[in-house]
């Protein structure tokens, strides 16, 4: 490739991919960068992570840190020695981070403690959760980035509170959905439904967030009101790793599998999923991104949470707040079911091109001049 300016760019988990994938083909299509993709292995999972290259025609990573699974600590720890060493070989110009996980905040602090440049794809994004780990790799990110690319207004506002600096905000929109645009015309190629037999309404369902499934008693909870949603809907539950682990050590899987309107499934490859929510009657998460995706697709989405860091889906889209009082979720459901959420709208710039404005403004940076430029403002 031609070009002498160096962009690292850093994949850790499953939606980072989606993310960077834009990204990578928009500067690549510029031929004016040198592009290597980084993968931390913080998701190692074939099914979390090597199914995205395999299905999508996503670029192989170029280098993989393998850096597995762990605590917060100990993961964050692994990223940052062994990110460090590739810095050090590599010398880029530029180390570009997305979203707000462990391999975020671990390659953006080992790149700035060596004084190259971060762009941070997604920031601004705020829960105002201190109890969220990734609230604390969002907000820390944020204020050590150059470049600072937003998905929505609110979060130039997040960021200005915060003291940086204006001119360094971008509002480029959202990445993940220009993937959503460009591989929509497969996702009626997926046969999942058929594989799952659902003739029939149902009900989506992710839930990973420790808060609600580390945890027995909330957990069984859930669960038990999962199990009254399905004498309405069918529930179509592809389980998270974690989840899965958690159900079968609370003795709630078999509870699960015995309730024949439920369709428990490993997770899922890209088209098959999005081919479940385009089509689903309703949403049920504690994912962020789940939340975009549903608002660009019109489906009601009721996010299993007190908080969201993504505001612009309830003010614009179609989501809706229904706290942990998990004894609630059936009603809400009955109720979304029966007055048909607000139909949404999709956000500003939220259009398929944020990769192609993010390449756009980084094409009129002078590199050389860049870490120079941003230290004196910082």
């Amino acid at each position: 490739m031609n070009g002498n300016r160096n962009i690292h760019l850093i994949i850790g988990a499953r939606p980072n991919y989606m993310k960077a994938d834009p990204v990578y083909k928009a500067l690549a299509a510029t031929n004016n960068f040198r592009l290597t993709l980084i993968h931390t292995g913080q998701h190692y999972d074939h099914k979390m992570s090597q199914l995205f290259f395999d299905e999508l025609g996503m670029k192989t990573p170029d280098i993989t840190l393998e850096v597995g699974s762990g605590s917060h600590g100990a993961q964050t720890a692994r990223i940052l020695e062994r990110y460090e060493q590739v810095l050090l070989a590599d010398k880029p110009d530029l180390v570009m981070v997305f979203g707000d996980v462990n391999s975020t905040i671990a390659c953006a602090l080992a790149a700035v403690k060596l004084h190259i440049p971060v762009a941070h794809v997604e920031a601004g994004l705020r829960s105002h959760d201190r109890s969220m780990p990734e609230e604390i790799n969002r907000v820390l990110t944020d204020k050590i980035a150059d470049i600072l690319f937003i998905t929505s207004i609110d979060a130039r506002e997040n960021l200005i509170n915060e003291g940086c600096d204006p001119d360094n905000i971008h509002f480029v929109g959202n990445s993940m959905i220009d993937s959503l645009h460009s591989f929509s015309d497969h996702f009626d190629e997926s046969k999942i439904k058929d594989q799952l037999a659902l003739g029939r309404d149902y009900a989506l369902i992710t839930l990973h967030r420790p808060s609600n499934v580390d945890d027995e008693s909330n957990l069984k909870k859930l669960i038990t009101a999962l199990a009254e949603i399905t004498k309405t809907l069918d529930c179509v539950f592809p389980i998270h790793p974690r989840t899965r682990n958690n159900l079968g050590r609370f003795g709630l899987l078999k509870q699960l599998e015995a309730n024949g309107r439920f369709h428990l499934t490993d997770p899922l490859g890209y088209i098959d999923f999005m081919r479940l929510q385009r089509d689903a009657r309703i949403v049920i998460t504690d994912s962020g991104g789940i939340q975009e995706e549903s608002t660009c697709f019109g489906v009601p989405c009721l996010t299993v949470r007190d908080n969201t860091e993504r505001p612009v889906t309830i003010t614009s889209g179609t989501n809706k707040l229904v706290g942990t009082d998990y004894s609630r979720l059936p009603a809400e459901v009955e109720e979304t079911l029966a007055t048909a959420i607000k139909s949404g709208l999709v956000p500003e710039l939220w259009d398929g091109q944020a990769g192609a404005r993010i390449a756009a403004i980084l094409a009129k940076y002078d590199f050389k001049q860049f870490f120079k430029y941003f230290n004196s403002h910082r």
